[in-house]
């Protein structure tokens, strides 16, 4: 079977049964292979086929494990195939993924392969469990409605004492910011010590929400070795936290099935990362969509996940992906998108995830972010918020003061008059909301200090 001489697997006639999952691939073949050879290649290597003729193939396992390949187009490189589910093993991450995204990317014959969506069958889908918050999950114990949630990561991303960490998360709450997260390599250092940053950050948050009378939240990175990450999510949850934060491409998908059955039993909520996807998604002509990314995550079951700004902020993207990439986590089925190579997905009662736009973003950035991408959106300042002229205290404040100009409708320029901090942060950043350039920052700082615990 799939001698790849012969196009066995071609089949642009094939109509696609509900159980069978689909897979849609940009492939870029090696110079004199057709796009119909590169695809039999494919289908082949990520299901029954070889390169030889076998003895131990038999037309029953011909016949009903054989993929379709329904679209292979010669001018765009774009790959349609169609697999029986029963090629996989439900609730396996890992071992669907060697099949679709495994051998296939170092074949001789394609230069180039992107996978850039995935239609998943309804045994499939209901395989895995889903977020065990979501969206409504995550409004109700936040008690925040009708808003967007407001947060921050420490700054500088490594460097602070845990006590330092845990004094900036002060300033960034009690300023009127909802969420503090932890970046996405900072994890137990030698001056920043997991369960000493823990219990300090903790006791910070509890301070913070008796001054306020509002809930405050701390995302907190247990990325690390499995067993470790379990005992630090036990940790997060003695001390009162209802988040853990995983960075679910580094860790792998297999730990991050492994975190949200741990996170069940704990009832803790998953805030995911998506540090290095560009690694696999930056090259829009090989590695794995964004979009594929969102979807594998929702049905993992994480409740949170980075989907980036829509190109507001300091990272490279496209604004129609980054907002299909939001329509997949958050919506309850989703319609194909051609233009941004999305597959329709119906989600059958799987929860909605709340997406986190966070990379770049000022004060000047939350109208835009907001119009652009809704309110159903965890929105993360950084350098947003600690580098205000009058630090992390005050960044918060101007963050807050931005929200509450755009619920009211009013300009920053004019909500500006009557609150400090937000005018010094359009002093800093700049009054063009349109193009949000960077003025030059002024040589006199004032000075800040964290006042102590």
């Amino acid at each position: 079977m799939a001698i790849y001489g012969n196009l066995e697997f071609l089949d642009l006639k094939y109509k696609p049964k509900p159980t069978d999952v689909v897979l849609d691939y940009l492939v870029t073949p090696d110079s004199g292979i057709t796009v119909a050879r590169a695809a039999e290649m494919i289908a082949g290597e990520s299901s029954i086929g070889t390169w030889t003729r076998i003895s131990t193939m038999n037309p029953v396992i011909a016949q009903t494990l054989k993929p379709h390949i329904i679209l292979a187009d010669e001018k765009t490189g774009e790959v349609k195939i169609a697999y029986p589910e029963t090629l996989f093993e439900p609730g396996n991450m890992p071992g669907i993924l060697s099949s679709i995204a495994g051998n296939i990317y170092g074949m001789k014959g394609v230069a180039k392969l992107r996978l850039e969506d995935i239609h998943f069958t309804k045994k499939l889908v209901e395989s895995f469990p889903g977020p065990g918050f979501g969206i409504p999950g995550i409004r109700k114990f936040t008690g925040v409605h009708n808003r967007p949630l407001l947060g921050t990561i420490v700054k500088p991303k490594v460097g602070l004492s845990a006590q330092q960490h845990a004094d900036v998360a002060y300033q960034a709450w009690t300023g009127g910011l909802d969420v503090v997260k932890d970046d996405e390599n900072l994890v137990s250092m030698s001056f920043n010590n997991f369960d000493e940053r823990m219990k300090l950050t903790f006791k910070a948050r509890d301070k913070a929400e008796r001054e306020t009378g509002e809930k405050k939240f701390y995302l907190a990175n247990i990325t690390a070795e499995t067993d470790e990450m379990k005992r630090r999510a036990r940790v997060v949850k003695k001390l009162g936290g209802e988040y853990i934060m995983i960075d679910i491409l580094t860790a792998g998908w297999a730990a991050v099935q492994t975190v949200r059955n741990e996170a069940e039993k704990l009832g803790l909520a998953i805030h995911a990362h998506r540090a290095m996807h560009g690694a696999l998604t930056r090259d829009h002509r090989h590695g794995m969509s964004m979009i594929a990314i969102a979807k594998l995550a929702r049905m993992i079951g994480v409740d949170q996940l980075h989907i980036g700004t829509a190109a507001i902020g300091k990272m490279e993207e496209r604004v129609d992906e980054a907002l299909a990439i939001e329509r997949v986590v958050e919506r309850a089925a989703v319609p194909a998108d051609h233009a941004v190579h999305m597959l329709n997905q119906e989600w059958y009662g799987v929860k909605p995830v709340l997406a986190v736009a966070s990379g770049g973003l000022s004060p000047l950035s939350t109208e835009a972010v907001v119009k652009l991408m809704g309110k159903d959106l965890v929105v993360q300042y950084g350098g947003g918020c600690h580098g205000h002229p009058d630090g992390t205290f005050a960044g918060a404040k101007a963050i807050r003061q931005s929200w509450e100009a755009v619920a009211k409708g009013v300009s920053l320029e004019q909500y500006a008059r009557t609150h400090h901090e937000l005018a010094r942060a359009l002093e800093k950043w700049g009054s063009d909301l349109k193009t949000e350039q960077r003025k030059p920052e002024s040589k006199k700082k004032k000075s800040f200090t964290l006042p102590k615990l």
